[in-house]
């Protein structure tokens, strides 16, 4: 049974016209979330120093990254899924980015808006949008990991660069944007960040050695 999903998911998953529209769709959806941290990126670098720029758009970098991977997929692997040649370290850094960024950035937010609802947040429409779409960007690394040729050079390389980002965060305050609701747990949410990277690394680490 268990071979024959194996069997049956990397031919649906690997499938070109699937890799395609998955690709549209994440194209589609970066450009959205990027358009979605539009206030926050220029206040960002009106108001502190610009380089922090660079790491307010957490979840749309991380399915930007996703995106590089579709293609990276669509190029190393033949019709029928099979890999005809070996992506290059930034090729497999790149794939490790997107695993461990769409499981962090994916739970994440999903847990941030349940916490502002919590609170008191009455959720809107938009916000089910973003459970959605970030509960498939969880779900995409999940069933893509086993497909990818990252190894352990490219997971210390993120590790570093998790870690790094959070830091600067927290430090900066340049984290996404919170509901109003949540501007008194600051005390729990960069402690719940930080572990929830280190949890997301350990879950790609798992799901890579099962290809």
């Amino acid at each position: 049974m268990l071979f024959q999903w194996k069997r049956w998911s990397r031919i649906i998953l690997l499938n070109r016209t699937m890799l395609w529209v998955l690709f549209v769709v994440n194209a589609f959806g970066t450009i959205y979330g990027f358009m979605w941290y539009g206030n926050q990126l220029q206040y960002t670098f009106n108001t502190m120093e610009p380089w922090l720029v660079l790491f307010v758009p957490d979840s749309p970098t991380a399915s930007l990254f996703f995106t590089f991977a579709l293609l990276i997929l669509l190029w190393t692997r033949s019709s029928d899924g099979t890999q005809k040649k070996r992506p290059s370290g930034v090729m497999r850094w790149m794939e490790a980015m997107a695993a461990v960024t769409l499981v962090k950035y994916g739970i994440w937010a999903v847990v941030m808006i349940f916490a502002g609802e919590i609170r008191g947040n009455e959720l809107q429409w938009r916000d089910w949008m973003l459970v959605c779409s970030h509960l498939g960007m969880a779900l995409q690394a999940v069933l893509y990991t086993r497909f990818f040729s990252f190894g352990f050079g490219s997971l210390v390389l993120v590790t570093i660069w998790t870690i790094s980002n959070d830091l600067i965060d927290y430090q900066f305050h340049v984290f996404p944007w919170l509901p109003k609701e949540l501007a008194g747990d600051m005390h729990w949410i960069p402690w719940f960040t930080f572990f929830l990277g280190l949890g997301s690394i350990a879950l790609i680490t798992l799901l890579s050695k099962r290809r």
